[in-house]
């Protein structure tokens, strides 16, 4: 999928994500006001907390989608794994004010009014977050965003949510309050369960942590397919947004000249592009004898 592609699909699902944020907060919000379920609340409140990150995440895809500058020449791809520990930072806060609210009305307990309301809302809400999931599935699978990849834990995490409201409004209904503050804490567990998620992977790419070995075993394949390759050592590859870097020694006949192995590694350069588009390539020749 070619690079333009690939900025169309991040462009959509972090302006999907935005929109879905604001339609969801102003129904909850209405929700809440007519029942008063702490439960409405954890959920208004996490998608409020959807929203602030969404809205980062559309700032920090656009900054990463920047071409490389003079004072950037790796290009601004980190951007986006600092989009997600802002995400994360704002996630455990709304998990442990959330958790407070839920203890107190645990030791304070007050009837859930209008139920059917807030049922029908979290089932409204279900049914669009399944629409903003599969549009950020689609981008996630063409370009292994990191921010976009934080946000969809957010809202699969949702779902979860919503189901564990729909029980506890039906269980207010039916005489038992209580259970309303208890789904509100295992709702705030899942928050804090992906927030960690979402710091961790954040934290991975702007230590520079190592691809997987499956990538590493394509540039090897790569390098096989060559009869002038003597091997290759000294892989490094890491990612910075949506691109790959990567570094390498390529081992060839230390008696074909210099033209020969340059353009031997240029072959080399152009099949990892196919396999890693965008990729920044370095690659260094080692003349090794027989």
């Amino acid at each position: 999928m070619d690079k333009q592609k690939n900025e169309r699909l991040l462009k959509l699902a972090t302006r999907a994500s935005v929109a879905t944020a604001v339609v969801l907060i102003l129904v909850k919000l209405g929700a809440w006001w007519v029942t008063e379920s702490v439960a409405v609340m954890a959920s208004l409140i996490d998608s409020m907390m959807d929203g602030v990150a969404s809205t980062l995440n559309l700032i920090a895809v656009r900054l990463s989608l920047q071409p490389a500058d003079e004072d950037h020449r790796f290009g601004h791809g980190k951007a986006e794994p600092l989009a997600g520990l802002a995400q994360a930072a704002f996630v455990v806060g709304s998990a442990v004010f959330l958790m407070l609210h839920a203890v107190d009305r645990l030791i304070h307990p007050q009837p859930v009014l209008a139920a059917g309301v807030g049922i029908g809302v979290m089932v409204f809400a279900a049914a669009a977050t399944l629409v903003l999931l599969a549009i950020q599935r689609h981008a996630i699978k063409a370009t292994g965003s990191t921010a976009i990849r934080a946000d969809s834990l957010h809202y699969a995490a949702d779902l979860l949510t919503y189901l564990s409201v729909i029980v506890a409004l039906f269980l207010a209904g039916l005489g038992m309050p209580g259970a309303d503050p208890l789904m509100a804490i295992v709702i705030a567990a899942f928050i804090l369960f992906s927030a960690w998620k979402i710091a961790r992977d954040a934290i991975d790419m702007l230590m520079d942590r190592e691809l997987p070995d499956e990538d590493k075993e394509t540039i090897f394949e790569i390098g096989r397919r060559h009869s002038e390759v003597a091997g290759i050592h000294e892989l490094r590859m890491r990612r910075s947004g949506q691109t790959y870097i990567i570094q390498l020694h390529l081992e060839m006949a230390g008696d074909i000249s210099l033209a020969q192995a340059h353009a031997i590694s240029d072959e080399v350069e152009e099949e990892i592009l196919e396999k890693f588009p965008g990729a920044d390539v370095l690659i260094h020749q080692d003349p090794v004898t027989s």
